[in-house]
């Protein structure tokens, strides 16, 4: 019989870049397992040492794929007894058109619709539901990565990625009282503007209307998910925290 791993466990979505490699830097911090899904497979050269055994390539806008996923991760949870004590879902698409422009809700194609819904909204659910036993056991935590582009027309977020996005924090108020009676606390992040790789053109004139006058940083965010994922947060459900330098104000 397999020794059981006593750490506790988070499941990432996104983990690659941006705020998702934030986060597993943050939690690998305080001695977590972190099993990271992307798209990429493990990088041969990547210095994480935990290694692929920890990563599983995932393509969140291919349905089959996610239910496959699942059952790998419920296996990879059998090393600490099935229990999971943390899902982040971050991971996110939000198409542009080909000049980088924002996709409005005239000219947007449907299956674009469709592929931004199944990846930002209804991968979410699918996998919260699928790992709902091992979130059980653990009394576990579920944070969804929203955004600031939920509740206002923005000049980069097109329609389809604003509109999942307003429907996952309409979500996480669902889950959190309909997973609250089984131990499981829901809550979501809603980052304004970050300060990654993927930033659009523009961003410094939209800085100087921040009451903070400046980006915020993949590891304030990385702070505030594990602070929600962390005993610090055993009575906070249901809620959507703003990371946004007063942005929304």
């Amino acid at each position: 019989m397999s020794e059981v791993d006593e750490r506790k466990t988070l499941v990432l979505t996104g983990a690659s870049r941006g705020i998702g490699h934030a986060t597993v830097k943050r939690f690998s911090r305080e001695n977590w397992r972190v099993i990271t899904c992307s798209r990429h497979p493990f990088a041969e050269d990547c210095p994480w040492p935990a290694g692929p055994e920890d990563h599983i390539q995932l393509d969140l806008s291919d349905q089959e794929g996610v239910g496959i996923a699942i059952g790998e991760i419920r296996h990879r949870l059998t090393a600490n007894g099935g229990r999971l004590d943390a899902l982040v879902n971050n991971a996110a698409i939000s198409p542009k058109l080909d000049d980088g422009s924002r996709m409005n809700s005239i000219d947007t194609p449907m299956h674009v619709w469709r592929d931004v819904f199944q990846v930002n909204f209804f991968a979410p659910i699918m996998l919260a539901r699928g790992l709902f036993k091992e979130l059980g056991t653990a009394t576990g935590s579920i944070v969804n990565v929203t955004s600031i582009v939920g509740s206002r027309v923005h000049p980069f977020a097109g329609t389809a990625y604003a509109t999942s996005k307003a429907a996952l924090a309409a979500l996480t108020r669902e889950m959190a009282a309909d997973f609250g009676p089984h131990g499981i606390r829901v809550n979501a992040i809603a980052p304004g503007e970050i300060e990654t790789s993927i930033l659009s053109p523009g961003t410094d004139k939209l800085v100087e209307s921040i009451p903070l006058r400046r980006l915020g940083q993949t590891a304030e965010v990385a702070d505030t998910i594990f602070f929600l994922c962390s005993g610090q947060a055993s009575y906070v459900s249901g809620g959507e925290i703003h990371i946004n330098g007063g942005q929304h104000v």
